[in-house]
């Protein structure tokens, strides 16, 4: 009789209708992915039976697996928002029970720091030690610095530019070496921005008199401070050679060794003393061009605040600061599984290993296997919703193709029933 197996095929297109209802439902949920019914046919095996006439009984649900293809990626404009632009898993946890799985990045920062999903499970990865450096090792529950960043005291400055040889001899013959308040006594000046060892800003001024052909003075203030000499016998703090053919300076070998003394900057604030702080000249140049500085670089900076992150394509969550500094703060570690279909769904854009699926392989983003990340943007759903549409149609042919069957062979049970 055909009852069994028109009704095993109505079960069955009925679990498929299920699926593809559940597709649909998620096309617009992100990092989902799209499932489907695999079916398998059935035949009543004796053990000593065989032969070209047996007739299946039916159909069954082998499976619903999971496709994990790429989904688009659309931009949001949100920092904490995150795509994985190839293979892999975020990893979240909720500290207690093993890592799940998921490819939704829809983060945001909870009130302790820790970067969470909406079910506030957090985000897993390798923490940056105090400097910055990623501590790569066992991953651990991304938590960012809150603190802000200490200051740091300026210790190496670094100049490029070029002095005009054009220019005439203004070192004075009579009286002080220079005087700063008078421009007929040094040719250029330039200035920036210091800091000592809490972080208040010093106003360094460089004044650069030619002495004689192809030599330069150099005199430093602080805050208007001779860092050489005294205010009333200003010296110089090095004094710059050019070969007669151009090109980088002779003099100073190496760097020039300054201590910028204790003053009082613009605030009324009165600045710790700043020793041994190298100046690099090597930069300097003397053409027939006007003075032009290219490069003034130091490495201090004064305390600041975390105002932002940033994610970078390999994971790195660089935290940027009030004091215009960038820090690595974590890396995102990203999990890969040889057979990702073998995963267990638990609801919530997140999976659950398996013995299936086997053990995750975890590495950063961009290396292997693993995709990079892309900031500000998030992974679509990978249903495609007209093939769904089609594919709903079809299942609800196929469930009446099986209804049909069971009518029919209602009609012929019926001839039966009447013969006479």
């Amino acid at each position: 009789m055909s009852f069994q197996q028109g009704l095993s095929g109505l079960n069955a297109t009925s679990k498929n209708l299920e699926v593809i209802g559940n597709n649909v439902a998620n096309a617009n949920t992100f990092g989902a992915k799209s499932s489907r019914a695999e079916f398998a046919d059935m035949y009543a095996n004796a053990l000593s039976g065989a032969g070209s006439t047996q007739v299946g009984i039916g159909v069954q649900l082998q499976a619903v697996s999971q496709q994990f293809t790429q989904g688009n990626i659309s931009a949001t404009n949100n920092p904490m928002d995150l795509a994985i632009n190839g293979g892999g898993f975020f990893q979240v946890t909720d500290g207690a029970n093993p890592a799940l799985y998921s490819r939704n990045g829809q983060f945001k920062v909870d009130r302790e720091g820790y970067v969470v999903n909406n079910d506030g499970l957090r985000l897993v990865g390798y923490p940056a030690d105090a400097t910055g450096v990623i501590l790569p090792g066992t991953a651990s529950a991304i938590r960012l610095p809150t603190a802000g960043i200490e200051p740091q005291a300026t210790s190496e400055i670094e100049m490029e530019l070029n002095l005009d040889s054009r220019a005439a001899d203004t070192a004075p013959t009579l009286g002080p070496a220079i005087d700063f308040t008078d421009p007929t006594t040094y040719n250029s000046a330039t200035s920036m921005t210091v800091f000592d060892v809490l972080g208040q800003d010093v106003a360094l001024t460089y004044y650069f008199q030619k002495a004689a052909s192809d030599t330069w003075n150099v005199f430093v203030t602080a805050n208007g401070t001779p860092v050489n000499g005294t205010a009333a016998a200003p010296l110089p703090s090095t004094t710059i050679t050019f070969p007669a053919t151009g090109g980088a300076p002779t003099a100073p070998v190496g760097p020039v060794v300054i201590d910028i003394p204790a003053t009082t900057n613009a605030n009324g604030a009165l600045t710790r003393p700043i020793t041994g702080v190298q100046i690099d000249l090597d930069g300097a140049r003397q053409f027939g061009s006007p003075f032009a500085v290219t490069s003034l670089s130091q490495d201090g900076y004064a305390p600041g605040q975390l105002t932002a992150v940033a994610v970078e394509s390999n994971g790195v969550l660089m935290a940027r600061y009030s004091n215009g500094q960038n820090r690595p703060a974590a890396q995102i570690e990203l999990a890969a599984f040889r057979n990702p279909q073998g995963l267990q769904p638990l609801g919530g854009n997140v999976w659950a290993r398996s013995f299936a699926s086997g053990d995750p392989v975890v590495g950063v983003p961009g290396e292997g296997n693993l995709g990079a990340l892309q900031s500000g943007a998030l992974e679509e759903s990978n249903v495609d919703l007209t093939a769904e549409l089609v594919n709903m149609m079809t299942a609800q042919r196929i469930y009446q193709a099986n209804a049909q069957t069971i009518k029919t062979q209602d009609q012929v049970l019926q001839t039966l029933v009447q013969l006479r």
